[in-house]
């Protein structure tokens, strides 16, 4: 089967590379260093690397507590990063700079997963969440490499998908030495696929153990100061396509009970930018671009923030935030941030890919959801004049996170055995 899955691969790698460039459209960065993909590179590197993949920005973000606990541990290992887009790519030199080695994972064709492995030689490697490649962990396996799947989440519609493929599925699995699930749900799905049971441990969610600092905190609190004096700050984070218009119009229907109420939206991908900007003019709003310097005035009514890697620092900045991709079905984004530095948090209906957090924070009354305009806007409203509620929720949010840490220590000892 794995045979017929490389052929089949190989097979439409053209119409892979022409995705690549369509995207590159859009999004310029999808057009340059197409050689990692295929692992052709132009140096040498290190080798018998500590491999982490990190598929984009929230796996990345999660992972980076763990990276920098392992370079405290063994300050003379030398680790890779792989990640799949430009984005993640990003916030790896960001955040991660020169002190680990990074490049884009390659294609999961047996040419390009021989080349990475060679080049690099991993004595470890480590997969973040859910991505399972049969030739990378054929390889694995055939070279007793010891290989995780760690803060292991699968949702119910993929585990419908791998069970049609088992034939493929369970010996890509049969080649991993320990998933590490995040909840019991996701310990039965991986089950349900063909994973050993033996090989499954729940040891929570590493998203929890967020790391906010001092500085993030005091930088956002000064850009409020500097930039939105007397406005009262209601953050979209992470927005999709056919999200910020729903919030547009909520803000246009509200504004009139708030007047000094400011709309930060963050668009979740960078290519859209210049799109949400064209938008807020449509709905003839005055729009200022975060990058432009220009000051932020009373007349003003939306700060769009087209950066990456700040969005700490703006829900610090903020009184309220609305985290996105959850009013369309997108799965919804990660909560966990902005109730971490302690404003209030809401999100949409559509949170199938945090769906356990969610619950927990409902359960603690530590988020509110809201699942259509109506509710947005009662929530926007009692927010902004109960000044108790707010710090309730922020209170009880930062408790929740605080109750579920613990996820990065017990996968540190785990891995610890092979590093």
């Amino acid at each position: 089967m794995r045979a017929l899955y490389s052929c089949l691969f190989y097979l439409l790698t053209p119409f892979i590379v022409a995705r690549l460039l369509w995207r590159s459209i859009k999004a310029p960065a999808y057009r340059y260093r197409w050689n990692e993909r295929f692992a052709f590179y132009h140096k040498k590197s290190a080798q018998d690397v500590i491999w982490f993949h990190a598929v984009s920005v929230g796996e990345a973000e999660a992972l980076f507590p763990l990276v920098k606990q392992i370079q405290q541990q063994y300050p003379d290992a030398t680790l890779l990063i792989t990640s799949t887009t430009p984005t993640g790519s990003a916030r790896v030199k960001a955040v991660l700079q020169e002190s680990v080695i990074h490049v884009y994972l390659p294609y999961d064709i047996p040419g390009a997963v021989n080349r990475f492995m060679r080049h690099f030689r991993p004595k470890i490697a480590v997969i973040m969440e859910t991505e399972i490649w049969p030739n990378l962990f054929a390889y694995c396996g055939n070279h007793a490499i010891p290989l995780y799947i760690i803060n292991a989440r699968l949702s119910e519609n993929s585990a419908k998908g791998y069970q049609k493929i088992p034939s493929l599925i369970s010996p890509a699995l049969a080649q991993v030495k320990l998933i590490a699930a995040q909840t019991q749900d996701d310990a039965k799905r991986f089950a349900a696929i063909g994973a050993e049971i033996e090989k499954i441990n729940i040891l929570g969610n590493i998203k929890f153990d967020i790391e906010i600092s001092s500085d993030i905190i005091r930088q956002g609190l000064q850009l409020k100061t500097d930039l939105f004096s007397g406005r009262f700050v209601w953050l979209i984070a992470s927005t999709h396509k056919d999200e910020e218009s729903i919030f547009l119009e909520i803000y246009k229907k509200i504004k009139h009970l708030i007047p000094e109420l400011l709309l930060i939206l963050a668009p979740r991908h960078p290519e859209r930018f210049s799109e949400v900007k064209k938008l807020c003019e449509q709905h003839q709003l005055n729009v200022v671009i975060r990058t432009s310097g220009i000051d932020c005035y009373q007349h003003d009514d939306v700060y769009l923030a087209n950066t990456m890697g700040e969005l700490k620092m703006l829900y610090a900045a903020s009184d309220v935030a609305f985290v996105g991709g959850s009013m369309i079905p997108a799965g919804g984004h990660n909560i966990l941030e902005a109730a971490a530095i302690g404003i209030p948090v809401l999100f949409g209906p559509y949170m199938a890919n945090f769906k356990e957090i969610a619950a927990g924070v409902l359960r603690q009354n530590a988020a509110r959801q809201c699942r259509n305009k109506n509710e947005i806007i009662s929530a926007i409203l009692v927010l902004h004049t109960d000044l108790a509620q707010r710090q309730s929720l922020a209170e009880k949010g930062r408790a929740f996170v605080r109750q579920n840490q613990g996820a990065t220590t017990r996968i540190l000892n785990i891995l610890s055995q092979d590093i």
